[in-house]
């Protein structure tokens, strides 16, 4: 089965469901909340360890503790026996290198930087593990979650502030949330680049309509509490946007747009 899946994988083509991988292992925690979506659990043979840790996890904790959790180490891998290996680009080249001389096939998973390649992502690995009806059933509830967000007007100048003043910018899959759901990303006015840090000075000289705060508390990031920005309460909205919606595609976005959604409605 393993040669097999490895030959089509080789030429491009998704395995059926006859040939579905009996094992398969991620190292990769965006792909790990896909594939808890469209593969059966017993297919499962490992997750990332970051979907078991609640500080980084884009999935439910409780549900990825059903699952053996790896560092991602070749030789944690190779124990799992897998048939198929999900893996993305922070994995160690040597990693990759080994698995694929042990013959593993390696489906590698990259950054989705738009809900348009999530969706292209979700196909692959549904169609990888054998079941891509649960890909396009999942894909069909991003859709509907994006529907759900559309808001009409004009778009609201926002920004996504994240710890330390880390902003997400244009080409980023933040930056497709934020315009799905009626707000316009001003990074774009602040001159940063895909990921930057934003000055508070900035800030103050041209105010978002509201700051989405990835802190615990809309309220408990220090660089927000700073007393240049207090004449600015009563003109910038903040709200707070978790930081696990920053982090992955797939089922993530539902919950992102939702938030979005309903910190649109308040303003």
């Amino acid at each position: 089965m393993r040669a097999g899946l490895a030959f089509m994988l080789a030429c491009g083509l998704a395995a059926p469901l006859a040939a579905a991988p009996l094992r398969v292992v991620s190292v990769n925690p965006c792909v790990d909340a896909i594939l808890v979506e469209v593969a059966e659990p017993r297919q499962i043979a490992g997750i990332s360890h970051y979907s078991q840790d609640p500080r980084a996890t884009s999935m439910d904790v409780a549900a990825a503790a059903r699952f053996t959790a790896t560092s991602g180490t070749a030789e944690e891998i190779v124990a799992l026996a897998p048939d198929l290996v999900l893996s993305g680009s922070h994995v160690a080249p040597a990693t990759s290198a080994a698995l694929r001389r042990m013959g593993v096939p390696i489906i590698e998973i990259g950054i989705a930087e738009t809900i348009a390649a999530s969706r292209a992502q979700i196909r692959t690995i549904a169609a990888a593990v054998g079941h891509p009806a649960r890909g396009e059933a999942l894909v069909a509830r991003i859709d509907a979650a994006v529907a759900a967000a559309h808001a009409p007007g004009p778009p609201l100048p926002a920004l996504i502030w994240a710890g330390g003043g880390l902003v997400p910018g244009s080409a980023t899959l933040a930056d497709d949330l934020l315009h799905t759901s009626g707000f316009r990303n001003m990074s774009r006015d602040y001159g940063l680049q895909k990921w930057d840090v934003l000055p508070l000075e900035k800030i103050v000289a041209s105010p978002p309509r509201v700051l989405l705060s990835t802190g615990a508390a809309a309220g408990d990031d220090r660089m927000l509490g700073h007393p240049v920005l207090r004449p600015l309460a009563a003109q910038v909205a903040v709200r707070r946007f978790p930081e696990r919606l920053l982090n992955c595609g797939g089922p993530t976005i539902i919950a992102a747009l939702n938030q979005l959604a309903a910190v649109r409605k308040t303003l």
